[in-house]
């Protein structure tokens, strides 16, 4: 039985799939509306740090669905995870700290959580799926977001006995690496957007993170520190993601990357493994005689296709994206300007830190620090360069927060 046919079922059995949405900014407001036009689905319950955030999404719900629901509203998120009415959470805030703490509450609340928060799971997804499944709860980052939408290509062409030598997508954005609110405001508030989460989508954070996702649930890693980053479009890249003996840049295949000129698509590039089915690839794709060829997907929909990763946790106990066990990759925080010795430093979208892509093998041994433990109380032990990594040594991180406790749990669990 299909997705929507599973719920055009919980519709007609007035048993509509509750949910819970922690979080309703940009993404979260979207979600909320779109969910109001899905058989067997309604919201539950919508909380933000700001209330009338969640005032004007559950507004938006009733205002657009059939039926009107009476829907819990707040600015505490545990109350929303701990009321009976949600069966399934939506972390949709974007931060790791917060996101940390939702996934533990959920987990103690017996629920499944859907993931719109790729910074905290590239910090202690390993750990909380490894949680949620001694549960028999489920665990998941969302369709749509282009990890999950290119993981998606990713096992089409595996299903199918195609090599695949590299995974991707395009970027939104042109790189501005020392991107912060104050420069990222006045477009941000022209898209509708926090000027934090824009300016965390210019200096790259967000790229490096969700190609770190994806790392983790392929075990594909990134060719170089920060991988290449090129400029192309869906012929050249064939040419440039190749090997450096055939004319290209990379030093190896079973590669994530990214390129600037392919968004919002999202993007693998495949080999058969015989001559029979190199030809038929040539001949159905009408490219040419080509060794490589590349599949692409136009387009990712963001938080408008995670109902479908809703449907998938509660009807078929099934995922969107997951880590296929410990980290592969890690996102590490590199200074965007120079932090005096003693200075408090901020974290994701903000003045301090950007991250960067690199493998987890390169984190453990120089003692860089995941981007997303850079959160609470953190200050510098020394001078910090722009553009210098920040290491165990150079910077105090805040212990005592909950995101730092599950990583070091991560950490002893995945030696």
């Amino acid at each position: 039985m299909t997705i929507y046919s599973q719920l055009q079922e919980r519709e007609s059995e007035g048993n509509p799939i509750r949910v819970g949405i922690i979080g309703a900014g940009q993404m979260g407001f979207g979600m909320v509306s779109q969910i109001a036009h899905i058989p067997g689905m309604v919201i539950a319950g919508i909380s933000d740090i700001k209330l009338e955030n969640a005032e004007k999404a559950k507004d938006a719900f009733n205002e657009s669905s059939e039926v009107h629901v009476d829907i819990k509203v707040s600015n505490d998120f545990k109350e929303i995870i701990h009321d009976e009415a949600p069966e399934v959470i939506v972390d949709a805030t974007g931060v790791p700290e917060v996101g940390a703490k939702i996934a533990l509450e959920t987990l103690l609340a017996k629920k499944h959580l859907v993931l719109l928060n790729v910074e905290v799971d590239i910090t202690i997804g390993p750990i909380m799926k490894k949680l949620y499944d001694s549960a028999n709860l489920v665990y998941t980052g969302s369709d749509g977001d282009e990890p999950a939408v290119t993981l998606g290509l990713f096992e089409f062409a595996k299903s199918m006995g195609l090599e695949v030598l590299v995974a991707g997508k395009g970027k939104n954005n042109p790189l501005i690496p020392t991107a912060n609110p104050d420069t990222a405001r006045e477009e941000a508030l022209s898209k509708h957007m926090a000027p934090h989460m824009l300016a965390a989508f210019q200096d790259g954070t967000k790229t490096m993170a969700e190609m770190t996702l994806l790392s983790n649930a392929t075990g594909y890693k990134p060719d170089v520190v920060g991988m290449h980053g090129l400029k192309g479009d869906l012929d050249s890249v064939l040419d440039d993601l190749n090997s450096k003996e055939n004319g290209g840049v990379l030093n190896n295949f079973e590669v994530v990357e990214y390129v600037d000129g392919l968004a919002p698509g999202v993007f693998i590039i495949v080999k058969g493994k015989n001559v029979g089915v190199a030809n038929e690839l040539n001949y159905l794709l009408k490219k040419g005689d080509r060794d490589h060829h590349i599949l692409y997907r136009p387009f990712h929909l963001a938080s408008l296709e995670t109902p479908l990763t809703i449907a998938k946790a509660v009807l078929n106990h099934d995922y969107a994206i997951i880590p296929i066990e410990g980290p592969v990759s890690e996102t590490v925080a590199v200074a965007k300007k120079d932090i005096k010795a003693g200075e408090n430093i901020d974290g994701i979208g903000g003045y301090c830190v950007r991250g960067l892509m690199e493998t987890h093998e390169e984190t453990v041994e120089k003692k860089h620090i995941p981007i997303g433990l850079i959160s609470g109380n953190v200050t510098a032990n020394q001078d910090i360069n722009e553009g210098e990594f920040l290491t165990e040594d150079n910077v105090s991180l805040d212990t005592n927060t909950t995101v730092w406790k599950l990583r070091k749990l991560q950490d002893q669990t995945f030696k």
